[in-house]
């Protein structure tokens, strides 16, 4: 702790008395100036004890009220006046202004020079820099050793919430919470989730700043909190949140420093492990989907533990109509962000998952090119099923297909229906859908919306007209006419028309048409284009 005025005054060697302000000298003294000035508050920064003769002063009361309140308002922490050269003794409107505005006032003796003052503020600040420099490295030390020891991330935020006398939180990319310390703080770490959500949105490293009942951070316990953002590329890796009854002190701020440090590079180190074991689960995905289990299964059985066991999805995730950087190009930020959230679902839930990034390229016989994807065999139902559709409902940039259920030896049809269901999602702007999707309910929601009105638009443009400018509805009378597979007498009754008008109003539709209703492709076409006005 920096010294304070109270520890100044305790220093008898001093010889200080205090006449006003006794109850203010706890406030921390950031330096001592010396100054005869009438208004020396142009050179000072605020935290300082101003020393002075007093030879300018003055006796009256308005200016040595003026006085203080200048001094006051530049954040004087305290003044010492010295007595026996212009003033034998502290005018007493002086203190009267000083206790006023509440600005402890110090009697220095006429034998106790301002240079020893100086002296001793210095040395007391000399030595907190000193101890804050010791306990940095011993903090250092311990979180170091913390940091190589088993289960490194979760033991350094155990000792760094008993350096700083309060409680710490990890969270991981995703702001779910994954370590605590003490346990009793994991509510208090709870409250942060909007906080810390608020910082995922941001470059890493980025902080935030929270006391009590601030907006946003809604607990009666008022603690000073601080969450950091952890990550070395702009992408935070994790958070670290850590409370405590006090403002931290720039000593506790080396701590939390240090930790940051050790916690960043712990992360980094995790992550390219991870990058390590992604192309090892990539090749071990590329053998189930070419029909290898076999040879899969022994393989994973070693690495992995085995393969996801039971019914299994394939999911395929791409870039959504509008999320692409460029042409061909995924957005790989979130491609990257939702495989994170997939290991750390599979992770708690305990589930066996297997990941593959697959370049842009050819998209089967059609050679249609397609940006970066991203491909999942997963537990069907399971928590990393629904966190990756829960993952592309936050993101406007991704679009998920889904398999069908199926045994892990399927692996490879399943594929070929995520990557259907996903090109169905694409075509039709959705954030998901899967296979059952695909081959059930109507086509229209299958195709895309603004091809669909298109081609409706331009198809039916020339009964419109008609409709707009001569006598009989065409468009209604079509609509009828195809919804009764053709049946005069039902289509017409419908109408409420005679048949042989029905008769006329199609002949009129092939004629502006220009094609001919015994066609089944004009019919499914021209129906079509009405059901889409539907939709």
């Amino acid at each position: 702790m920096p010294p304070t005025l109270a520890s100044v005054v305790r220093n008898t060697s001093l010889h200080l008395t205090v006449l006003a302000g006794a109850d203010h000298l706890e406030r921390p003294v950031r330096w001592v100036h010396t100054s005869e000035l009438d208004d020396p508050t142009p050179f000072l920064e605020g935290g300082e004890l101003l020393l002075t003769t007093g030879i300018k002063l003055g006796t009256s009361s308005k200016s040595l009220q003026a006085y203080v309140h200048r001094l006051a308002d530049a954040g004087v922490v305290g003044l010492g006046l010295g007595v026996g050269l212009s003033h034998t003794e502290v005018p007493q409107p002086l203190v009267d202004a000083a206790a006023q505005r509440g600005l402890p006032l110090l009697r220095v003796p006429e034998p106790t020079p301002f240079i020893a003052i100086s002296k001793a503020v210095s040395a007391a600040l000399a030595a907190e820099q000193y101890e804050a420099v010791t306990t940095s490295f011993e903090a250092q030390e311990e979180l170091t050793r913390a940091a190589l020891g088993q289960n490194g991330t979760a033991a350094v935020v155990r000792r760094l919430a008993a350096r700083l006398g309060g409680w710490a939180a990890l969270y991981d990319s995703s702001g779910a919470l994954s370590v605590v310390a003490p346990d009793w703080a994991a509510r208090r770490a709870a409250r942060l989730a909007a906080e810390v959500d608020r910082l995922r949105r941001r470059p890493a490293p980025a902080s935030a700043a929270l006391q009590g009942r601030a907006p946003g951070f809604d607990t009666a316990d008022e603690d000073f909190v601080v969450v950091q953002s952890l990550g070395a590329d702009r992408r935070a890796r994790g958070f670290l949140a850590v409370g405590t009854e006090d403002r931290i002190t720039p000593t506790e701020r080396y701590v939390l420093n240090a930790a940051v440090a050790l916690l960043t590079l712990t992360l980094e180190r995790s992550r390219e492990l991870r990058h390590a074991e992604e192309r090892m689960g990539a090749a071990l995905l590329r053998l189930v989907l070419a029909g290898q289990v076999p040879t899969a299964r022994q393989v994973a059985s070693g690495l992995f533990g085995g393969l996801p066991e039971g019914t299994i999805r394939v999911l395929v995730a791409g870039a959504a109509p509008g999320g692409e950087k460029e042409a061909g190009e995924a957005p790989v930020h979130d491609l990257t962000e939702l495989a994170e959230r997939a290991e750390q679902a599979g992770g708690r839930a305990g589930e066996k998952l297997l990941v593959a990034r697959e370049p842009a390229g050819k998209d089967g016989k059609e050679g249609l090119v397609h940006p970066e994807r991203l491909v999942l065999l997963a537990a069907d139902g399971g928590a990393v099923h629904r966190a990756c559709l829960g993952a592309v409902e936050e993101h406007e940039g991704l679009a998920l297909g889904v398999s069908a259920p199926a045994p892990v030896e399927e692996a490879g049809g399943a594929y070929a229906q995520a990557e259907r269901a996903l090109a169905v999602a694409l075509r039709g702007g959705r954030r998901s859908v899967g296979h059952e999707e695909v081959g059930a309910g109507s086509l229209l929601p299958l195709l895309g919306e603004e091809a669909v009105a298109a081609f409706a638009e331009g198809l039916l443009r020339p009964l419109r007209e008609h409709d707009r400018t001569a006598r009989g509805d065409l468009v209604a009378s079509l609509r009828a006419w195809l919804s009764r597979h053709g049946q005069w007498d039902a289509a017409a009754a419908d109408l409420g028309v005679h048949r042989h008008t029905l008769r006329y109003r199609m002949r009129r539709v092939e004629e502006l048409l220009g094609r001919s209703l015994d066609d089944t492709d004009v019919r499914m076409e021209l129906w079509l284009a009405l059901r889409s006005g539907e939709e």
